[in-house]
């Protein structure tokens, strides 16, 4: 083993630890709010995925998945320090971020399209700053849109222009 692969060894042993602590504060959280709900957590690519299984998942996906926010929020808050700048606490339920990453992603393209159509910027409605940066990542390597948050607090939105 390597100096290096050491070092990430010991980075992705710490990570993991990370996500270990979030799955059992949110489990024990549901657990308090008598929600029937269990919590697994993963660590992929994106940081730690928190997926919530259970007979009261329908309450996590209303409001356009408020609640999985609110988590996310919360495990941030709480552990975001242990994480790596680029790591985010993911939290999900039967699909619903992969499903929206999708949707993000079809919009970026979209948003992309109609800039280079119409040679004038494109601005989303409200996201969230993980959907924001999803979008974001989606056309970090277009060489001809440059995409920036525009606003601030509730009134801050993605735009999409050209360089």
């Amino acid at each position: 083993m390597t100096l290096n692969s050491i070092h990430i060894f010991t980075i992705n042993k710490s990570m993991n630890e990370t996500c270990e602590k979030a799955e059992a504060f949110l489990t024990e959280l549901v657990a308090d709010l008598r929600f029937k709900l269990t919590v697994s957590a993963n660590w992929t690519d994106e940081g730690c995925w928190l997926d919530f299984k259970g007979d009261d998942v329908q309450f996590l996906l209303t409001e356009n998945g408020e609640m999985l926010d609110a988590f996310e929020t919360l495990a941030f808050q709480i552990y975001g320090r242990e994480l790596d700048r680029t790591q985010r606490f993911i939290c999900d339920a039967e699909g619903f971020r992969r499903t929206r990453k999708a949707e993000l992603q079809a919009m970026a393209r979209f948003a992309a399209q109609n800039v280079r159509k119409n040679d004038k910027p494109f601005t989303f409605g409200v996201l969230n700053s993980t959907e924001r940066r999803v979008i974001h990542l989606v056309l970090q390597n277009e060489e001809d849109l440059i995409t920036e948050s525009v606003g601030a607090g509730k009134d801050r939105r993605l735009q999409v222009r050209l360089k």
